[in-house]
């Protein structure tokens, strides 16, 4: 049993590695769900859960390397044979998720979204009960700012809600203050809120210069065994392709991207990078001078309070 089981560990890691080759993916995708339907139920918690993380690599590998609809359809049928065989209900989940993201992907494919036509984009809507000619204009940012408030004052006084309405309502509301955070906030409010400005996404020419490397053996072997991309979480393997910060950290490129224009900031350690916006870069400049008078302040004072002990 045990010779069997390291013949199907080692067949698994060579598929894994085969997996970095693009030629070569479709195929081992195809061979890592015959070594699952023929042996996952006989075999080892062990080798189980190496045959979940060979799985939840092709997830990775699709998400942050290959995007071409047979790729897609090459996991789609993995992680939907993967999802019935595994019993975890942290797994099942993970693979529901990778099969919806799977099938989004193919769709968008296969049903690009319509152009819009004359007749739909020139829809009227309803006003003092007469169709109008012209389509709906949006709501101006007042009024949405003046909805929101109405209903913040409404949910703290309670009295207009039922305990379910009032659930249901509280919960409509955070939802859409987070859709619509930069805009349903007066920004006469945002300005007066203590602390630090939300720093601007890093500047492309940054994000452009910023180094990609090939996970070499070496290199895997120094960053440790549980070595993982701090974005997407998943376990990093030799060959992957990885985006370098000023700060020696590293992350997948397409990981990476969305999260520097979203907080620009290392996702481990915070390091900041350089933006575009010389208001924002003036501020640091500042707050970084007024952090050493600081330093330069308390150490006075403790340098007194030690001449007179």
């Amino acid at each position: 049993m045990g010779s069997v089981e390291d013949g199907l560990r080692g067949q698994l890691e060579d598929l894994q590695k085969q997996l970095g080759r693009k030629q070569k993916f479709e195929n081992a995708v195809v061979s890592i769900g015959s070594v699952l339907r023929d042996t996952y139920a006989s075999a080892s918690p062990p080798l189980c859960q190496l045959m979940y993380s060979v799985v939840c690599r092709v997830a990775t590998i699709l998400k942050t390397r290959y995007t071409a609809p047979g790729f897609w359809s090459a996991g789609l049928q993995l992680f939907e044979l993967a999802e019935g065989l595994v019993s975890r209900p942290s797994e099942k989940e993970h693979l529901k998720n990778c099969i919806a993201q799977a099938r989004e992907q193919l769709d968008l494919v296969e049903n690009p979204a319509p152009e819009p036509t004359e007749s739909s984009s020139s829809r009227g809507y309803l006003f003092e009960g007469h169709l109008t000619v012209d389509p709906e204009p949006p709501r101006p940012q007042w009024l949405v700012q003046s909805e929101l408030v109405n209903t913040v004052a409404s949910l703290i006084s309670g009295e207009s809600f039922e305990a379910p309405e009032l659930e249901q309502t509280a919960s409509t509301l955070l939802q859409e203050l987070i859709e619509n955070i930069d805009t349903a906030i007066p920004p006469e409010l945002l300005d007066a809120l203590p602390g630090a400005p939300r720093a601007p996404p890093a500047s492309k020419e940054v994000v452009a210069k910023l180094p990609v490397i090939t996970l070499s053996e070496e290199m895997l072997a120094r960053l440790g065994k549980d070595a993982e991309c701090a974005v997407c979480r998943e376990d990093l393997v030799v060959n992957d392709e990885m985006q370098e910060l000023p700060c020696k950290h590293l992350f997948h490129p397409p990981c990476l991207k969305p999260w520097l224009d979203e907080h620009n900031s290392c996702p481990i350690c915070r390091h900041e990078l350089r933006t575009d916006d010389h208001a924002y870069e003036s501020w640091k400049e500042r707050e970084k001078e007024a952090e050493e008078e600081r330093k330069g302040a308390a150490n006075a004072v403790r340098g007194g309070e030690y001449m007179y002990v």
